[in-house]
């Protein structure tokens, strides 16, 4: 039964409250930092207990790579990159999202649609690629490690809430205020062979939450 484990990024230094998306130089804030560490430790526990972990890789973005290091560290992995994970584009990155913000005639084109969405990549796109991703990863651990491999990649809250819902067949339009994807939060797909059987969620960092900030990276 092999897994792949979509580990989102801690906690991101980001004192001017931007909708940061795909910018360079957005890493981990301390706090982020711990929650790395936590969740190090808790696949440390794992590895510990006979779960075959042997593949890790990360987003090209920044957060995720200091995200992915700790956990390399205590996995005794290397740290992959895969691009296919990335942060969803959003038209809106760089900006504070304030109602007055959004006000501005110059994003109204951008707004017609909540559904694709029009302000950014749309939800189907995000989810062939995370697929893909999840696929390849889980093909490359078992040839590793045999049929119950595990597989961790460090992603981002709107490409893995989004993949999440096409894997329990739920409409992908969605309130971003009540995607369950917390920081360095844990969503795991489980496989029978190629088959997806289920959908795990773990918050190994849960304890760190209280008073995080929570903004959305899309």
């Amino acid at each position: 039964m092999p897994t792949v484990h979509l580990l989102r990024h801690g906690e991101v230094h980001n004192p001017a409250h931007v909708l940061y998306g795909r910018l360079d130089g957005y890493g981990l804030s301390d706090l982020g930092r711990r929650m790395a560490e936590t969740v190090a430790e808790h696949f440390g526990r794992r590895a510990a207990a006979g779960a075959g972990v042997v593949l890790l890789k990360a987003s090209p973005l920044l957060r995720a790579q200091q995200t992915a290091e700790p956990v390399g560290a205590a996995l005794g992995l290397p740290v992959g990159t895969e691009p296919r994970i990335i942060e969803a584009e959003n038209h809106f990155e760089g900006l504070r999202m304030t109602r007055a913000e959004l006000r501005k005639p110059k994003h109204w084109p951008y707004l017609i649609n909540p559904l694709r969405p029009s302000w950014g990549e749309p939800y189907r796109a995000q989810v062939a690629r995370v697929v893909a991703a999840v696929h390849t990863a889980r093909a490359e651990a078992e040839a590793v490690g045999g049929a119950d491999a595990e597989a961790i990649m460090v992603s981002h809250q709107l490409p893995i809430w989004v993949t999440r819902l096409s894997a329990e067949h739920r409409p992908l339009w969605h309130d971003p205020r009540r995607r369950q994807c917390a920081l360095a939060s844990v969503t795991s797909f489980h496989f029978t062979g190629t088959e997806l059987t289920g959908v795990g969620y773990r918050e190994p960092a849960g304890a760190l939450l209280s008073g995080a900030d929570q903004l959305p990276g899309a």
